[in-house]
């Protein structure tokens, strides 16, 4: 190791996990220095009472001693780091709001050196949801140039606008349990290489309908099991994989004519009719597949024969059918079933 160039020492360090390469400086004095250029730096903490105690009080002070000893963790670390090739920055852990001076120094810490990949999970189970952490987008273009590449974000709540930058690099963008205030479509606008996005179990986006063209999205994911979102519309003549999961409400996909695979899952008594004959932009695909649930005889309907839309090109389809019926031959249903293959020659 020691033999090889002083450039790539710090390649082949990296290759190791945070906490293995910060070790390895007790090997030599010669390494001691290596993981401080670690480029990838992820940090999981606790995020769930000490299963280990059966005193509940016990079990949560357990975990706010480890909380605390997270939290001088990440802060030493970024404190001795050198910031030079920071590649990846990750927070898995839920910080309380008296702790959140703490997040904005990392949050500074990633965005200041530039980070490609920033992913943070401020998860706290049994947490209000009101009292999340609010993440500056701002930030991620303080710098006055577009850095971040992926940008995943659980259990905060943002502010966009479409005057924000910093995101015209921007590949994969995640938001999971996230409070969203303001103009989600203007801030897509900015997301000119936007490839990946997932929507999972947001809140504020009433009107899920974007305007703008996302030219290179490949992937879209959209889950307002939860939620109070009423409409799905995008614009993105390359999506190749569309998924949704919620309640069935309209759903429409422009200039989708790349689409090959669909995942649908609605939570609905009359999900799988409404997949068959009410998402026409999915129309294309040669994969599909059904996720839906059978409560009630008769929820679906029997679909035209006729060659318009008609599923012409799919190949694969995989249905799986939940049956909520107490009734004698309550299942029948799953015989309409043969309804819906007709639309698939």
């Amino acid at each position: 190791m020691e033999d090889l160039p002083a450039e790539v020492q710090p390649v082949i360090m990296s290759l190791l996990p945070l906490k293995e390469a910060v070790r390895t400086s007790i090997v030599s004095t010669s390494w001691r220095m290596l993981w401080k250029f670690h480029c990838n730096l992820c940090f999981d903490g606790p995020n769930e009472p000490d299963s280990d105690s059966d005193d509940e009080f016990a079990g949560q002070d357990s975990t706010k001693m480890k909380r605390t000893k997270f939290i001088e963790t990440v802060s030493s670390v970024i404190q001795q780091h050198s910031g030079i090739g920071v590649n990846k920055f990750s927070i898995r852990c839920g910080v309380p709001k008296e702790d959140a001076h703490h997040l904005d120094r990392w949050i500074s810490f990633a965005t200041s050196w530039k980070a490609k990949i920033i992913h943070f999970d401020l998860t706290i189970v049994d947490w209000p949801l009101e009292e999340v952490h609010h993440f500056p987008l701002e930030a991620l273009g303080a710098q006055g140039s577009s850095f971040v590449q992926s940008l995943f974000l659980t259990a905060v709540s943002i502010k966009p606008h479409s005057g924000i930058r910093g995101f015209t690099i921007l590949r994969r963008l995640v938001l999971e349990s996230v409070q969203i205030f303001g103009d989600f479509p203007g801030l897509l606008a900015n997301c000119s290489a936007l490839e990946d996005l997932e929507i999972i179990g947001c809140y504020g986006v009433t009107n899920l309908s974007i305007p703008h063209q996302l030219n290179k999205l490949r992937h879209l994911l959209i889950n307002t099991s939860t939620t109070d979102t009423e409409v799905v519309e995008f614009h993105a003549a390359d999506l190749a994989h569309f998924e949704y999961k919620g309640r069935v409400i309209p759903i429409a996909l422009h200039g989708c004519s790349k689409l090959e695979k669909a995942t649908i899952m609605f939570v609905d008594t009359k999900a799988l009719a409404h997949t068959f004959t009410s998402v026409p932009s999915i129309l294309a695909v040669r994969i599909l597949h059904v996720q839906a649930s059978i409560s009630k005889y008769a929820q679906l309907q029997k679909l035209p024969t006729r060659p318009r839309g008609m599923f012409m090109h799919l190949r694969h389809m995989t249905c799986q059918l939940s049956v909520y019926c107490s009734k004698e031959n309550g299942d029948n249903e799953v015989l309409q079933l043969a309804h819906c293959l007709d639309a698939a020659p």
